[in-house]
């Protein structure tokens, strides 16, 4: 019998990690590392970062780094290489004995460990982190054929999710959204989480931010993401372009991505290249400071499950602005802790920035109000219900019973 209050042993397997840069690889990260610190046997199945296979601790967790390529048109990313996939999560799953495996989407790596652990009778939990809106410029797809790639690409997520034992999701919306495209089972909503210790109001720390950045001392806008086509950034500098005129406000970018070039030839073309600041990749650990340095954070975005950026900026104690799309405005209360504005209405968004940045005291009412809303979603609320989904499903496995597998640290 299983004792439920024992560590569980853990296996995450996902088709991007640090230091790939984006969503679902942070999520990843901090799900592996909190739950390490939790007590848990943690491993995590994922491509290698630099080609070559290998394993290596880090920290308490145990990272099962696959041979992995190149993501053509993703010089940054790469994914595992499928020949001898299968064969590999197989041998971890027989040493690790895990009692739960943790899928992060329906891709390639993610797919062979979702499948493996069915055939060992391994429970199995999937979280959907996955829109097609995210993979449209990544993969080049033509924009006429963006519809017809998206149902292709719903079609085979919902088949695949449909083999788990468990289903999550971000937001209530991303939930919705699956149920939407198809998808007839059970789907719990369980938030990514964020580190309100690590992120926290840093008002005594904004000179020091902003000088570590190099940026004036003006009215500042911050966003912090990829700098990729469906972020919709041009939005927010063409916003910026009507807002400078009102305020000497700058927009602080921090992140890389495809359209940097053109971002930059936007802002020069509006005339304000002086107001736009490229902070480029900036390291997890400075991150927080990124916060500290803004006033206001603007996110454009149109494709967000749930966006761990603007949680981020929550938990620093920012009023936020964001396009009334996906799952932002599950994050954003009409002018409690900020404002939503129409996708694409770049007028309507530098309305909004002004409200915001006009007042000082509402700015400061607006940030604490996003703190409160943001200590609904810290991840140790996270933790403790993957903990318990985890534990729920022990015993439900398929199959073999496991009884005669070699256990491994």
């Amino acid at each position: 019998m299983v004792q439920s209050n024992r560590p569980l042993r853990v296996l995450i397997a996902s088709d991007t990690y640090p230091p790939d840069v984006n969503g679902a690889g942070y999520f990843t990260y901090r799900l592996a590392e909190g739950l390490a610190d939790r007590g848990h046997r943690v491993h995590v199945v994922c491509p290698s970062e630099h080609g070559d296979p290998h394993v290596t601790v880090n920290g308490k967790v145990t990272e099962h780094r696959l041979r992995s390529a190149p993501i053509p048109f993703q010089p940054s990313m790469r994914a595992a290489v499928p020949l001898g996939m299968g064969g590999h999560i197989s041998r971890l799953l027989w040493r690790m004995d895990p009692d739960v495996v943790h899928a992060q989407s329906h891709f390639t790596l993610s797919r062979s460990a979702l499948r493996r652990g069915r055939a060992a009778g391994i429970p199995v939990v999937l979280t959907n982190h996955f829109m097609p809106d995210n993979l449209y410029a990544h993969a080049h797809v033509p924009r006429p054929m963006q519809r017809a790639a998206g149902s292709l690409a719903w079609r085979d997520m919902v088949r695949v999710a449909a083999e788990a034992d468990h289903v999550t999701t971000p937001t209530p919306r991303a939930a919705e959204l699956l149920r939407e495209r198809g998808f007839a089972r059970e789907i719990e909503a369980i938030s990514c989480g964020i580190d309100l210790d690590r992120f926290h109001p840093r008002a005594r720390d904004r000179a020091a931010a902003r000088d570590r950045f190099g940026l004036p001392e003006r009215d500042t806008v911050v966003f912090v993401g990829r700098l990729d086509e469906e972020k919709r950034i041009d939005d927010t500098i063409r916003a910026l372009a009507l807002t400078v005129p009102e305020r000497d406000a700058q927009l602080v970018l921090a992140g890389t991505g495809q359209c940097e070039g053109e971002l930059r030839a936007l802002a020069a073309q509006l005339g304000v290249a002086d107001w736009v600041y490229f902070l480029g990749f900036v390291p997890d650990e400075e991150l927080p400071l990124v916060y500290a340095a803004g006033d206001v954070f603007a996110i454009a975005s149109v494709a967000e499950l749930q966006s761990i950026a603007t949680l981020e900026a929550m938990s620093t104690g920012l009023p936020v602005v964001a396009a009334d799309a996906m799952a932002l405005p599950h994050l954003v209360e009409e002018g409690r802790n900020g404002f939503l504005f129409p996708p694409g209405n770049h007028v309507h968004l530098a309305d909004r920035l002004l409200s915001v940045l006009g007042s000082k005291r509402r700015r400061q009412e607006m940030g604490r109000a996003s703190r409160e809303i943001a200590q609904e979603h810290d991840h140790h609320r996270s933790l403790e219900r993957f903990e318990a989904v985890y534990r729920g499903l022990q015993g439900r496995g398929l199959g073999d019973p496991r009884s005669e597998r070699v256990m491994v640290a």
